[in-house]
């Protein structure tokens, strides 16, 4: 079956125009009888397919009773449902980033990550999150509780029905984040994990030197339905590349860790040694 053409955006604002449906207690039926809509077009709305305005899309948030806020945020995301790639510059203490990531992750079918400095978020400990949060420029208290949570949240997706590759350099298993108590608790947290079989954790070693993962740590979402997408972050931004270019930019890149790595063996052999 072909891919279906569906950018990160289109699905972001999908969801939420069936968040809306749900909070309001209609079905997509009954509102669209209320609004005088076909259901189609309110069925290709909630699919992120487009087929209404703008007005549309306010009237329908309106008979929904959706927050002000939230009404806001939709408006932008329809404005950037014709972009291909999606950067997100959020204001609050959670970033709003790392929940659209979270939706994408939902959806995908094999998940790569490429972590050059730090464990990677869906492997990290609580206290490895707090001691990387407190570094973190402008975070309030409040907002590393939050945060914690919100990465927390972001690990439920491990289990089974998706694959998960982990490329990582060994210079982040070798950072001490949070002291050596904090980093043996971290370390052994990974090996319990890697008893799992879709689980691959590979580690790319300090000795081979210059890498092709030298310009930034990613994400490669791959799904059964839509086309590839990378994710990229960093203190308060998140970036969703979906362009052919990027696309095979970061294949390639992928290709050569997978080349550089250490085998799964070799790898669990390394974090061992760290540990004793």
């Amino acid at each position: 079956m072909p891919k279906r053409n569906s950018s990160v955006v289109g699905r972001e604002f999908g969801q939420g125009v069936r968040d809306a449906i749900e909070q309001s207690g209609m079905t997509q039926r009954g509102l669209a009888e209320l609004v005088d809509w076909q259901e189609a077009k309110i069925s290709d709305a909630v699919n992120g397919k487009g087929g209404i305005s703008e007005v549309d899309l306010i009237r329908l948030l309106s008979y929904c009773r959706t927050p002000y806020a939230e009404v806001e945020r939709m408006v932008a995301l329809y404005r950037e449902t014709r972009e291909k790639g999606w950067l997100q510059f959020p204001e609050d203490g959670v970033p709003e980033q790392l929940h659209s990531l979270i939706n994408q992750e939902r959806l995908a079918s094999t998940i790569t990550v490429w972590s050059m400095n730090l464990v990677p978020g869906l492997l990290q400990i609580a206290a490895y999150i707090r001691a990387v949060a407190e570094k973190v420029p402008r975070k309030s208290p409040a907002d590393i509780d939050g945060f914690i949570r919100a990465k927390l949240e972001r690990q439920g997706i491990i289990r089974p029905g998706r694959k998960f590759v982990f490329y990582v350099h060994e210079q982040a298993l070798q950072l001490p984040v949070g002291g050596p108590a904090v980093m043996q608790a971290q370390l052994n947290h990974i090996n319990v994990m890697l008893v799992r079989q879709y689980i691959t954790f590979r580690i790319v070693p300090i000795a081979i030197g210059a890498h092709a993962g030298l310009s930034s740590s990613f994400v490669h979402l791959d799904f059964d339905k839509f086309e590839p997408v990378v994710y990229l972050e960093n203190y308060n931004t998140g970036l969703f590349l979906e362009d052919k270019g990027s696309l095979d930019t970061f294949a390639d890149v992928v290709k050569d860790l997978d080349r550089d790595a250490l085998d799964e063996g070799e790898s669990r052999w390394l974090i061992n040694s760290m540990l004793s």
